[in-house]
């Protein structure tokens, strides 16, 4: 039996229920500091194979991390218990852990209390989602791939929390939030069609699981029997998901450590870093904010960090890396912390017109298997999946077997042809809510395929 959707919703602490949980762990320290992270809340899933649910679960937690302070030496204890006698013990422990460690030779002080930007992206429609509702809309997908003749498989899973970070400092930092992600693959009865389709949101109410349906329906029918083409560089054109597979990549690359020391792409031949030079076409610009309506983040970071809107890249240039406490004060500069979400500028062209402006190319639904190759170019490998089509004078004609692909996601936005409107997306490979990811669909020449694959 399902609970109400006031009791599902409540499982995230408020404000002022983890402050005073805060405040009783810390009360218990003798350390000379000390910090609590506080994470509560739910977790739904839902997965559905063959055209009907295979498996559903819920889940609900609030668990408790106790960081202590010995002088340079550290200790950590994670616990779920929440009466004195375990907070206590957890303390404890976190503070016998410390004086065993060795010391961090990189270790910071706590922070002074910090004032935060309000935390955004809270839904409660995606909080109260409850397991019927969520069998509902898979129905959705399975009954029309049914009656299509086709067999829909997908996931759906959501996410409400809240979390804090307070301490002995009197620092104290709050925010939740809700995050969900929809996708399905549907495939023809002789196996040779595979269609997908996905999103992701922290609002349940602008997902319409019928059309996600429609559309893996739709890529499936027609990308049955696909032709082999010879393997190459060809002018493509990526949906906003393959974009978002690839450019979130650059994000991982973003370190001014690692640029620093000479083992990033970012690193500047003969020294430093490529801030101010410019690295990919001048139509991409790629930020970060806590506060974007389409990718909302916490106001804060793990260690209490004020979060805020970053520029990475400005009309092509490189405008910031990011820069870790340490290792700004190394540096003499301001820390620079990642947020987590990340969007790419775009254009006003639709799908249709990148499509219909393009001699001769390949239509890419989405890349999977994606594994690093070299991070100094931010080279990666993988695959296509789940919709592949040749186009030809501006038209669809065939789909095609699935290409292994080595490219860099540099390479391809200095490739860059025409974009359409940025839209959010599920970029991850497990299906899950990952970081938000707002891409637009694009076109780009020389994209490098170097192998078929019998894969569907």
């Amino acid at each position: 039996m399902s609970e109400p959707r006031s009791m599902l919703a409540a499982r995230t602490m408020s404000r002022a229920e983890a402050e005073a949980l805060a405040k009783r762990v810390l009360g218990f320290s003798t350390a000379e500091a000390a910090r609590v992270s506080i994470n509560s809340g739910s977790r739904g899933n839902t997965r559905f194979a063959v055209n009907q649910v295979s498996t559903g679960g819920d889940n609900f937690n609030t668990s408790v991390t106790v960081l202590s302070w010995m002088g340079k030496r550290a200790g950590s204890v994670t616990t779920n218990k929440l009466d004195d006698a375990s907070l206590k013990e957890a303390v404890q422990m976190s503070e016998r852990l410390a004086r065993l460690s060795p010391e961090d030779p990189e270790a910071m002080p706590e922070l002074d209390p910090q004032q935060y930007s309000e935390s955004l992206g809270w839904s409660d429609a995606t909080a109260a989602l409850e397991p019927g509702s969520r069998a509902s809309a898979t129905r959705e997908i399975t009954e029309a791939s049914r009656a299509a003749g086709l067999t829909a498989t997908g996931y759906l899973e959501t996410q409400a929390g809240a979390q804090a970070v307070a301490n002995s400092k009197g620092l104290f930092a709050y925010g939740r939030q809700t995050s969900l992600a929809f996708t399905t693959t549907v495939r023809t009865e002789d196996g040779t069609g595979s269609g997908w389709a996905g999103t992701a949101s922290h609002d349940w109410s602008r997902v319409r699981p019928r059309d996600l349906g429609a559309r893996a329906i739709h890529k499936a029918k027609r990308s049955a029997n696909p032709v082999a083409i010879e393997p190459g560089r060809y002018t493509v054109v990526l949906e906003p998901t393959a974009v978002g597979n690839l450019v979130q990549l650059i994000s991982g690359a973003l370190n001014a450590r690692s640029a620093d020391e000479g083992r990033s792409f970012f690193s500047k031949q003969g020294g430093g870093t490529k801030v101010g030079m410019k690295v990919v076409d001048e139509r991409v610009t790629l930020t970060s904010d806590p506060q974007d309506p389409e990718a909302y983040a916490l106001p804060f970071t793990g260690d209490g960090q004020p979060a805020r809107r970053t520029t990475w890249i400005e009309n092509g240039v490189v405008k910031n890396l990011a820069y870790d406490r340490y290792w700004a004060q190394r540096k003499g500069v301001e820390p620079v912390p990642t947020v987590g979400t990340l969007r790419m500028s775009g254009g006003t062209a639709s799908l249709e017109e990148l499509i219909a402006s393009t001699e001769r190319g390949l239509l890419v639904t989405r890349f999977w298997y994606i594994r690093g190759v070299d991070p100094r170019t931010i080279l990666y490998t993988g695959l296509t999946r789940d919709g592949t089509f040749l186009i030809e004078k501006g038209k669809i004609t065939r789909a095609v077997k699935n290409l292994r692909f080595n490219e860099s996601p540099i390479f391809m936005l200095n490739n860059l042809e025409a974009m359409g409107r940025a839209e959010r997306v599920s970029a991850s490979e497990s299906g899950g809510p990952g970081n938000a990811i707002v891409v637009p669909a694009i076109k780009s020449r020389e994209f490098n395929f170097t192998s078929l694959s019998d894969a569907i």
